[in-house]
């Protein structure tokens, strides 16, 4: 069945007259409740099937920006008895939740239980009031939206929780997530219905509903924005007509969807030509999913199956037997954790197990800080090890992605509090074949333990794509017949469940001389037998080598071109780890820091550059400015994300504080001045503020005036200030037309700075129509662009 959502509601109450900037769209729920209704009721003639309520902005993290945080349940009932009295039992009603307009830390300022908690509160109003889905939409970052998810489902138990996410050109979010991380991670976690909208139009939204439907079984909706957005005769205009909206819906339904509407820009025309359009549709046709496990990061997916290559899983963040790594985790230090995850990373593992097991520590806070650390600076999916359910809930909760759990026995205990946290937070499993009874020494022991926590684990509500099971290596040295054991089990693993095998390769040479013989060798086997993501240290080149063989005599690597290529270009060293720190690489020590992320040592490295005599511009230029600039590249190239720019952003300001502070005279001067802030009517602060940290960490001196500023207040403060730019950002569609006015406004003014306009709803036709000097797509642009606009001012003030 085809499902028709609405269009937009601010696009009508503001041609109406009835929504003014600077008010709260969602305040009109109780004091026009009519209008409310009627614009519902619009909708419903038009066709549509499905009501959203006014709410979008109805959390108390939202509310607040205009003092109404002790609304928040009046408000959100108030929306859903609005729509249920224009549907009049006619339809259903979706309880509209949306972003909270910050990131979650580390990224942002707040914290995972903040954000749940206020999600939590108005998912109970909506379905208090009555609503028939939760529907939480316009999502530029996984992480709020797996909060707000667990709090849907935790408040509103038995409605249904659809779950869109809004992406950009390039088919991701903001913070990097594709489509196909989302919709293996929200469908894991218990999403109802997964889906697409705002951001873009129906041609750009198609391809991301066919990935979507590609990577979940549950239904998937799309409402894309009437086009983007244009500036003619100072009004915003969406350029797509209804009919040309029309063209597009059964495009989409084909491709997946079967929940269809509109967001900005969308009227009722619009949706009455969707419902035209795919009246008489039947339900797309949707291929079986393969039967793969999968794990991600916020960014990143990868694969385990018994039918695709093998993935490695790092072992080295574990302080089991390293004492230095123990040491340092004991002392709050996680330096050599994320060096750890960057080194692994780049020496080819494809998930890092992560282990926090030191003796006389709060592991629970440890495996916190491990998890969010880890998972900003490496985009590898990661696999939480550890034997305690608080310390695992802690790991699962702030992992922006769906982790591996490493390890669930048939233990009683392992059972009964590890697979509810799996089901909680759509987390894998790795299955270990350990029971109260002991370790089983054959193959078919082993079989019978697997069985009983598969069962267990499915009356959780686990499913056959969650399993990776571990076939428990012992040591040959001390049973002859432990390798042939593993041999078997893997074997029966396969023959019996089909699900995808790992193991921890080293135990089987314990006891033995020339271990890595015996490891090398031992893998070899277990390869020929099946094995699809072996543990072990990725920076073990004979390891590393043995696969390389495997997969070209397996036939995984044709003509064996990829071993040729690789062996080939190999040094001839025992490790990947990095150079050791000496006067004559600190240039590249920093730079290397910078582009990582590693703020927390990156002042002890300057200060010992400078003290060995080199010059804070050399630093500056030869470092630091470098740096950013392959950060730049890499985050244009899509190598890396948001997260770990804002990191590198982060430690380069690390860098430049401490040469203020040691050598002030000679620390250089701010790049220029910028004033930066959000247009009259518009709250939404997360991308200017975005945009300031990286300005500001790159040596600009900002003046951020904050949101909802009047023209008066940009203009004359940038007049004060000489400001050499003046960056303005808006977005809602119903306060873009105040950028062309603020920029008016500077020229009549006398201003000579040069504007730079972003935002989620702008364009570079937008941007040229406002007369603006340059457009920002994103941050990073923003801050080249701020950087040659400045130097092109300073230039022709010389003149």
């Amino acid at each position: 069945m085809i499902n028709i959502f609405d269009g937009a509601m601010g696009t009508i109450l503001q041609a109406d007259g009835i929504l003014k900037p600077g008010v709260c769209p969602e305040l009109l729920n109780i004091q026009s409740a009519q209008a409310i209704i009627n614009v519902h009721k619009q909708y419903i003639s038009a066709g549509a099937t499905i009501i959203e309520t006014n709410t979008f902005g109805g959390s108390s993290l939202k509310l607040a920006q205009y003092g109404l945080t002790d609304k928040v349940r009046a408000i959100n009932i108030a929306g859903v008895k609005n729509a249920k009295a224009a549907m009049q039992h006619n339809g259903k009603v979706a309880g509209s939740m949306g972003p909270i307009g910050r990131f979650i830390e580390p990224l942002g300022d707040i914290s995972f239980d903040t954000v749940y908690k206020a999600y939590f509160e108005q998912a109970s109003a909506l379905a208090e009031g009555g609503a028939d889905y939760i529907l939480i939409e316009t999502c530029i970052d996984l992480q709020e939206m797996r909060a707000a998810l667990l709090a849907a489902k935790d408040a509103a138990p038995g409605i249904p929780v659809i779950c869109q996410m809004s992406y950009s050109e390039d088919a991701r979010t903001v913070t990097g997530t594709d489509p196909q991380t989302a919709a293996i991670t929200l469908e894991a976690m218990g999403a109802d219905i997964i889906g697409a909208n705002c951001s873009t139009g129906p041609e750009e939204l198609l391809p991301i509903v066919k990935i979507l439907a590609q990577n979940c079984k549950c239904p998937i909706s799309v409402q894309p924005n009437a086009g983007m957005p244009h500036l003619i005769n100072g009004k915003t205009i969406f350029p797509m007509h209804p009919a040309d909206m029309g063209k597009w819906a059964p495009k989409l339904i084909e491709a997946g969807a079967t929940f269809i509407g509109g967001c900005c820009g969308t009227t009722p025309a619009h949706i009455a030509a969707i419902k035209e359009a795919v009246s008489g549709l039947a339900d797309p046709v949707r291929s079986p999913l393969p039967h793969r496990l999968a794990l991600t990061s916020r960014t990143k997916t990868i694969f385990i199956g018994t039918d695709l290559p093998t993935r490695l899983i790092g072992e080295r963040i574990n302080p089991t037997g390293r004492k230095k790594l123990a040491a340092e985790i004991k002392a709050g230090s996680f330096i050599s954790v994320k060096k750890e995850a960057v080194e692994q990373t780049n020496a080819g593992a494809d998930i890092l197990d992560v282990n926090m097991g030191v003796g006389g520590i709060d592991q629970t806070a440890a495996m916190e800080k491990a998890i969010k650390e880890i998972a900003q600076i490496v985009s590898t999916p990661l696999s939480i090890d550890t034997s305690d359910p608080k310390a695992l809930e802690a790991g699962l909760k702030v992992y922006p992605g769906r982790a591996l759990i490493n390890s669930v026995s048939a233990e009683p205990d392992r059972l009964k509090y590890f697979l509810p946290l799996a089901k909680r937070y759509g987390a894998a499993v790795l299955c270990l074949p350990l029971s109260d009874k002991g370790l089983p020494k054959t193959g078919s022991e082993r079989v019978a333990i697997i069985e009983k926590i598969i069962a267990a684990a499915k009356q959780a509500g686990l499913q056959d794509n969650d399993f990776i099971l571990d076939c428990l290596v012992m040591t040959v040295a001390a049973d002859k017949t432990a390798a042939l054991e593993v041999l078997q089990a893997l074997s029966l693993y396969h023959s019996k469940f089909g699900y995808p095998s790992t193991m921890g390769l080293s135990n089987i040479s314990f006891g033995l001389p020339d271990r890595p013989l015996i490891n090398s060798t031992f893998f070899a086997m277990c390869l020929a037998y099946g094995l699809n993501a072996p543990i072990m240290n990725p920076y073990d080149s004979l390891m590393k080598n043995t696969l390389l063989a495997a997969s070209a005599l397996n036939g995984n690597d044709p003509h064996g071109q990829h071993y040729s290529l690789t062996i080939a270009k190999q040094p001839h060293s025992e490790t990947a780890a990095a150079a050791e720190v000496t006067p004559r690489n600190i240039i590249e020590a920093i730079k290397h820091s910078i582009i990582v992320g590693e703020k927390e040592n990156i002042a002890q490295m300057v200060e010992h550059a400078l003290k060995e005599g080199h010059t804070s511009n050399e630093i500056t230029e030869n470092a630091l400015t470098t740096a950013m600039n392959a950060v730049g590249k890499d985050f244009g190239a899509k190598k890396i994300f948001l997260p770990q720019v804002m990191l590198s952003a982060e430690a380069m300001r690390e860098a430049f504080l401490k040469i203020k502070e040691i050598l002030p005279s000679q620390a250089s001067a701010n790049k220029g001045t910028v004033v930066i802030a959000t247009v009259k009517g518009d709250i939404h602060d997360l991308g200017k503020n975005i945009v300031s940290a990286l300005l500001e960490n790159n040596g600009f001196k900002l003046i951020d005036l904050g949101k909802d500023v009047d023209s008066e207040k940009i203009v004359r403060t940038a007049i004060e200030n000489d400001a050499d730019i003046v960056g303005l950002c808006s977005l809602m569609t119903t306060t873009m037309t105040q950028i062309d006015k603020v920029i008016a406004s500077l020229k009549k003014a006398g201003s000579t700075a040069q504007v730079i306009v972003g935002g989620a709803v702008l364009t570079q036709e937008y941007a040229d129509s406002a007369g603006a000097d340059a457009y920002a797509e994103d941050g990073v642009i923003a801050v080249e662009i701020a950087k040659k606009l400045t130097a092109k001012r300073k230039g022709s003030q010389a003149l």
